[in-house]
């Protein structure tokens, strides 16, 4: 690491627990030696998984996501329980969300969405071979499954009509390495 631009941390105050995140307000010291305030989200994680068949096609999720008001079409993804490998977790939330299962994982991409004030890390595979499985959404969860050319979702990605980031990476390098 670039020792000469790390931040130390002085003091940490938890200002909020949630059920998905916790907000800290912590003090730190700058290379310079001064102090400054740091606001911090912390959690825990996730896990995408683009889900591809063997004719090209894409199983893709729409859902409603409460901060932007708006549905929009993601792959199938989930928040990471604490300690839990993330490749388990693209497994359940697969299947979970869409009702398949896959024989193969590749892992595509780390993600660090909002790195300015979050910890989240979101991990993104490639799922292939794909299988039925059993869909069981969460109680409070409601998205509809859509299967989808990839070739139509890259045009989508570039048309800005699929906007959250970790479906634009997962669409545009498994389109990369599929080629």
């Amino acid at each position: 690491m670039d020792e000469h631009l790390r931040e130390i941390g002085v003091s940490r105050e938890t200002v909020y627990q949630g059920r998905i995140f916790t907000v800290l307000h912590e003090k730190v010291r700058l290379p310079d030696g001064s102090i400054a305030d740091r606001d911090r989200v912390e959690h825990s994680g996730g896990v995408g998984v683009i889900p591809i068949t063997d004719k090209g096609t894409v199983f893709m999720v729409r859902q409603y996501r409460r901060p932007h008001d708006a549905v929009l079409l993601e792959i199938p993804a989930g928040k990471k329980n604490p300690g839990e490998d993330p490749l388990t977790c693209g497994i359940r939330e697969l299947e979970e969300e869409t009702g398949m299962k896959a024989k193969e994982f590749r892992h595509l991409a780390t993600l660090l969405p909002t790195p300015a004030y979050c910890s989240e890390v979101i991990e993104v595979y490639l799922a292939t071979g794909l299988y039925p499985g059993e869909k069981h959404l969460d109680e409070d969860e409601f998205l509809d499954v859509l299967e989808i050319p990839l070739s139509e979702l890259v045009k989508m990605v570039m048309n800005n009509e699929i906007i959250d980031s970790k479906t634009q990476i997962a669409i545009l390098k498994a389109n990369e390495l599929l080629k």
